[in-house]
């Protein structure tokens, strides 16, 4: 029923989840598409608001300079670039972690400190940078013979960087890194998504 070329100045958030969820499983070409959790941490994003409910943002519309005009605060880029960073990143890189749920990805950093912070040291979990665009990093905790908790996130790794060394055998090769959160030991999680390794290289 669309106009050709006439694209509509807001649409509803929920019509834009569905659109966005499509995009995502059409262009990684999976079937596990996005989550309710997922969505929340979109509107959040978008909206730069992070006080409403889920059931707020589901009322809400967004303009086309929400979408892809206005630079998200603090950084250097607008919602869709960074989405779109993740959606090709995903599909080069990361289609069989993702389709195996092992990546959480939509996901704000203080959620993952709340979510870490009660677990056993070493536990961990993959979401997508923030600051950058088209990096997936792995959040994990430590704890302190006091038992306090602190969580560390590790530099994003890019494309590039996981054309040279896959996630898989980066996660093996990070001793740090015990369990998939919520208690997976990673051997578990990623052991199919290690690459042999040849022995006898230097």
């Amino acid at each position: 029923e669309r106009v050709p070329f006439v694209v509509a100045e807001r649409v509803p958030w929920d019509k834009m989840c569905d659109t966005l969820n499509l995009k995502f499983m059409a262009e990684v070409q999976t079937t596990k598409g996005l989550l309710k959790e997922h969505y929340f941490f979109l509107a959040q994003k978008i909206f730069n608001d992070h006080s409403a409910s889920p059931e707020d943002f589901q009322s809400r519309h967004v303009s086309w300079a929400q979408f892809n005009k206005e630079i998200l605060p603090g950084r250097g880029f607008t919602f869709w670039q960074w989405f779109d960073g993740v959606l090709d990143l995903t599909k080069r890189c990361l289609k069989s972690y993702w389709s195996d749920r092992l990546i959480m990805g939509f996901i704000s950093k203080q959620y993952v400190c709340k979510l870490l912070s009660m677990k056993p040291d070493g536990t961990f979990l993959l979401r997508f940078s923030d600051s950058e665009i088209g990096g997936v990093t792995i959040a994990y905790v430590i704890r302190g013979k006091d038992g306090s908790s602190q969580v560390e996130n590790i530099q994003p790794f890019s494309a590039k960087d996981l054309s040279i060394r896959s996630l898989g055998d980066r996660i093996r090769d990070l001793e740090q890194l015990r369990n998939l959160y919520p208690n997976t030991p990673k051997d578990q999680a990623f052991g199919s998504h290690y690459n042999k390794e040849q022995t006898g290289k230097d």
